[in-house]
């Protein structure tokens, strides 16, 4: 009966969108009104010193972007919720793309000026293929920006979701007076300091009370009473079983800087969001409710404190109860692991846990027992599905710049590629490293925190690549010859796979012709 209160406590959840958006700083204040900080730090401010929560590693501070997701658990109004803020960048995707295997809905904010981005397209339509409930947060109200009913319009069309506005901006910029809690019927008027005290909220259930004109003015109550029509007559009536399937996405209005607009969002989420769904793997489908604990790995960060160097591989609990000092299967070494510190996250605070539920996400110190996808179980053997892994589309090669710090450079390399944003390669023909990622930031950041974490420099030379490709045959003979063929072509990769590097397209397709795939198979 544990188990089941414990399930029906949690709530996780990822917060998605184009870079700049506000995703970070609506994770602030979403911390804030948990009580798990008492002050919201900033991504980007000359008047905060504070940096945010979520984004904690040094190179994050100094950019005032995401690069990681962070993993953050806060308890609000009884219940447990679980926020994975991920990086908006392209370029950091990888990260992102597998986080949302591991949240039970999604969070989309949209700048009000700019609208959908691409980013957010993308992160979407991923969400959209799982059907994966959305609720959208339109940020920024206090800038000037598109036209309401313009920016709905652009959700649906550019996203493919069905939106109903639970709240409704009155006036925008300048002439930004609050909004309307269509959800709740409450008229929420705006501070600019933010400061959302509770007298600014008054309950008017009748958009003729008088109440209203005497708050915002008579334009501003008017215009409001024609839009709140429009609403009504154009947009679906909203069900909490719609938004549990993806039909309905529900969309709320404020502004994430000034602590406005973010509760009564946070208030309807805690009501309406799922608690931990059930999950697929390659054999049966698996319900949080069973007794049995089944997990598996999202993520893996290195050196969350480079003081301690330490690795951890962050886990999903999907069923049962995960419990400290217990020996649980491996299920891809076949091996039993016991964990004496898993923790809980505050970004990159940790507190040591005796137990977690599903829904949590835990962290396990790793000696490089885990890889992306790796499954934990208390016995039955199980591959969760849906775990994405990708193609390098950028190659460079990587020169050691300081040979005194080789092997420093080396377990860098090794520890970094583990993480699973970035591929490391290495020629057969003269042992020279290749590093492949699907965004140029990215090697960006591997030279910093190679740099920083490791003591280690690197520099990058060009490399013409178009696609490394891994190659397999059941046929030795087939293998041999194609092997010998391309042997300028071949590297391996960091666990000593075959990998054929593919200098064009039409190299590929050469390659593909003339070693049919029945004999020797080339996969992305």
């Amino acid at each position: 009966m544990e188990l089941i209160e414990e399930i029906k406590r949690r709530k996780t959840f990822g917060i998605i969108s184009h870079p700049d958006a506000g995703k970070t700083t609506l994770t602030e204040k979403l911390l804030l009104f948990g009580g798990a900080i008492q002050v919201a730090g900033a991504v980007k401010s000359n008047k905060i010193n504070r940096p945010a929560t979520s984004d904690f590693m040094e190179i994050e501070r100094q950019r005032g972007i995401s690069v990681a997701t962070s993993v953050m658990a806060f308890e609000y109004q009884g219940l447990k919720i679980n926020i994975l803020d991920t990086p908006g960048h392209q370029d950091f995707s990888e990260d992102t793309y597998r986080t949302l295997t591991a949240v039970d809905s999604v969070i989309v904010v949209i700048d009000v000026a700019k609208g959908v981005e691409p980013q957010t397209e993308k992160l979407v339509s991923v969400c959209r293929m799982r059907n994966t409930p959305v609720i959208v947060f339109i940020n920024k109200l206090d800038r000037e920006g598109k036209d309401a009913f313009d920016l709905l319009d652009e959700v649906e069309q550019k996203l493919g979701l069905r939106v109903r506005p639970l709240s409704w901006p009155i006036g925008m910029g300048q002439r930004f007076r609050g909004v309307y809690n269509l959800y709740e019927h409450k008229l929420v008027l705006f501070n600019p300091h933010g400061k959302q005290e509770e007298e600014n909220v008054i309950e008017i259930k009748d958009l003729k009370d008088p109440q209203l004109e005497k708050q915002v003015g008579r334009m501003a109550a008017e215009e409001l009473q024609s839009d709140v029509t429009t609403v009504e007559g154009v947009y679906p009536t909203f069900t909490r079983e719609a938004y549990l399937s993806g039909h309905i996405a529900p969309v709320f209005f404020g502004s994430a800087v000034n602590n406005f607009g973010v509760k009564e969002m946070l208030d309807c989420f805690v009501e309406i969001a799922p608690i931990p769904l059930p999950r697929h793997t390659e054999e049966r489908d698996v319900h949080p409710e069973e007794p049995q604990f089944t997990g598996f790995v999202f993520k893996i960060h290195a050196n969350m404190d480079p003081k301690h160097r330490d690795r951890i591989a962050f886990v999903r609990i999907c069923s049962g109860r995960f419990e400290r000092n217990t020996n649980y299967l491996h299920v891809r070494q076949n091996r039993k692991l016991k964990f004496s510190n898993p923790t809980s996250f505050m970004a990159e605070k940790k507190t040591v846990i005796d137990e977690a539920f599903p829904g949590d996400v835990v962290g396990l110190y790793d000696s490089g027992n885990f890889k992306i996808g790796d499954t934990l179980t208390e016995g039955e053997v199980l591959h969760f599905k849906g775990i994405p892994s990708f193609s390098p589309e950028l190659f460079r090669y990587v020169n050691n710049a300081d040979p005194l710090k080789t092997k420093q450079l080396n377990k860098g390399l090794e520890e970094l590629m583990d993480e699973g944003v970035a591929q490391l390669f290495t020629r057969d023909v003269d042992g020279r490293k290749i590093i492949g990622t699907v965004g140029a930031l990215q090697f960006d950041v591997i030279q910093y925190r190679l740099q920083n974490e490791y003591g280690a420099s690197c520099t990058y030379e060009p490399v013409n690549l178009h696609k490394a490709c891994w190659v397999s045959s059941a046929d030795p003979k087939a293998l041999k010859e194609f092997l010998d063929r391309r042997k300028r072509d071949i590297a391996k990769d960091k666990d000593g796979q075959l990998v054929f590097l593919a200098e064009s397209a039409w190299t590929l397709k050469l390659a593909q012709e003339n070693h049919p795939p029945g004999a020797v198979p080339l996969y992305e």
